[in-house]
């Protein structure tokens, strides 16, 4: 009898900690963040949504106090990290206590108790940022019990009407407007925004990414409001020229990457929403990005006030993003690898 107990308490202790190696958590520091909780949720095949999210976390933490829990597609048999698994991102169940989620997920197709997590969050009325791919962060298949949250969604539940991108970010995946891998992003500040606090030590130019502005439909919806719009570039580099010629029209009009707007699910509560389509870790080398997406999380949770001049957007430890291109994330990496 006491041998089977020890046994179970054995294999039990085993079982959590091989879960708690499923994710990262960072522990906040001093600063205007401190008592909040961010949950970043990582897994997309290409734009490496788990080193952007790291390091975003890392800055929150260090830099502004903030709790970050930061979530990852993972394989169940090895425990590694797996963005090509579309069917796995373990701890989902810490968005219970979170104040913030943070999302950079593509056509992920997760299991009723994962997407539970997210539902039972969005329908809480809490507030949401999307980088990237999260405008086509989900797609299921039409029996799946949380179908509507796909991309391009078109069903019975009207209100889902393009899935979750279009309801809570406010588009769903159109397009690459710019020229994929070969014509880059420079954020320049929109018109009627330049006193919004998100943008605050921002200047034109300051953003930049060697990703390719998205397409969006204009207007965006509802209460959405354009923060940044994205200058397409002929080159790869943060100083190549605007493209010419029959290209020329990709900047008239230029295409929205960072805004933003409210959010109801079901005439539930409203929740606030900051919405960029920049936001692979390649973009994250640029100072400007970073301190994008710092400002956007401060005033995703109502602390806009508390933005300073110049965010401190340093890097924390060693960050060398790696190339985006599908499949091309490091192989054998486990969350604990990360800290």
């Amino acid at each position: 009898m006491v041998r089977s107990t020890l046994i179970a308490l054995v294999i039990g202790l085993a079982s959590l900690s091989h879960a708690a190696d499923d994710w990262l958590s960072i522990a906040g520091t001093s600063g205007p963040g401190k008592g909040k909780h961010v949950v970043l949720v990582s897994g997309d095949e290409e734009y490496r949504s788990e080193e952007a999210l790291t390091q975003l976390g890392k800055i929150l933490a260090k830099h502004h106090g903030f709790e970050c829990t930061v979530l990852y597609a993972i394989d169940s048999k090895s425990g590694e990290i797996n963005p090509m698994n579309q069917n796995n991102i373990p701890g989902l169940s810490s968005l219970q206590h979170a104040d913030l989620m943070v999302i950079a997920t593509r056509f992920r197709d997760l299991p009723d108790d994962q997407m539970k997590e997210i539902d039972d969050y969005l329908r809480s009325g809490r507030p949401v940022v999307g980088m990237r791919t999260a405008t086509h962060a989900f797609k299921m298949p039409k029996e799946h019990s949380y179908a509507h949250y796909g991309n391009g969604y078109q069903g019975p539940k009207k209100e889902w009407e393009d899935g979750f991108g279009r309801l809570v970010l406010g588009e769903k995946w159109i397009s690459h407007h710019g020229h994929h891998n070969h014509e880059s992003t420079r954020g320049l500040i929109a018109p009627g925004a330049k006193d919004h606090p998100i943008v605050r030590g921002i200047k034109d130019g300051d953003i930049w990414g060697p990703t390719d502005v998205y397409g969006v439909r204009l207007p965006l919806p509802g209460d959405s409001k354009p923060l940044v719009v994205g200058q397409v570039l002929e080159g790869m580099e943060p100083d190549s020229p605007v493209v010419t010629g029959k290209d020329a029209s990709k900047n008239d009009p230029m295409m929205p990457i960072a805004w933003t707007k409210t959010y109801s699910v079901e005439g539930g509560p409203r929740g606030r929403v900051f919405t960029t389509t920049m936001g692979s870790s390649t973009d994250l080398v640029s100072d400007g990005t970073r301190r994008l997406l710092v400002n956007g999380c401060y005033w995703a949770v109502g602390l806009e006030e508390k933005i300073p001049s110049a965010s401190n957007v340093d890097i924390v430890g060693t960050f060398k993003p790696t190339r985006f291109k599908g499949g091309g994330h490091i192989k054998g990496l486990r969350p604990s690898d990360l800290k």
